[in-house]
């Protein structure tokens, strides 16, 4: 396993993080997940509203950012419903959003989901029916496959648990 750190964001890196995601697009449109994130997401609104709030975290390898996720506690509005199956438990959790590498170092998503687990025992994540790549991810962490839900913008995702 290679040893990252994983911090808070600040503005400061939010150049880098930019970076980040405009290869996790173009790496998405390249697996066959072309819709998943247009070419404006996440907004540099989102970022700041990220960061203010606490939620923005950074992962680094030997000082270099290589990875960037949103980790929320408390309940996701988008999960209220879920449709074609159930969430395994009621319990409290956490929502991993927007996570992407920048193809530099291997790992990303696996110590996002051990640094998750250190902060809450459950763990919910979604994500586009063509993303393959974030499907098997997230299936070989042990997370399960639950249902549907919807995103406030109507667009359908297919919603995972752990624990």
């Amino acid at each position: 396993m290679i040893k990252m750190q994983i911090r808070k964001s600040t503005t400061a890196d939010i150049p880098r993080m930019q970076e980040i995601f405009a290869y996790a697009r173009g790496f998405m449109q390249r697996t066959g997940n072309p819709n998943q994130w247009d070419e404006n997401y996440p907004t540099l609104e989102m970022l700041k509203g990220d960061i203010a709030q606490d939620v923005s975290f950074v992962c680094e390898h030997q000082g270099r950012l290589v990875g960037t996720f949103m980790l929320v506690g408390g309940d996701e509005p988008t999960y209220a419903e879920i449709y074609q199956g159930a969430w395994k438990n009621n319990r409290p959790y956490g929502t991993i959003h927007r996570i992407a590498s920048s193809g530099e170092v291997k790992g990303i998503f696996t110590a996002a989901i051990s640094f998750a687990l250190e902060r809450y025992g459950t763990l919910r994540i979604d994500t586009h029916r063509d993303n393959k790549v974030m499907q098997t991810l997230v299936e070989r962490a042990g997370f399960e496959y639950c249902g549907i839900i919807y995103c406030f913008d109507g667009t359908e995702r297919l919603a995972y648990q752990l624990n």
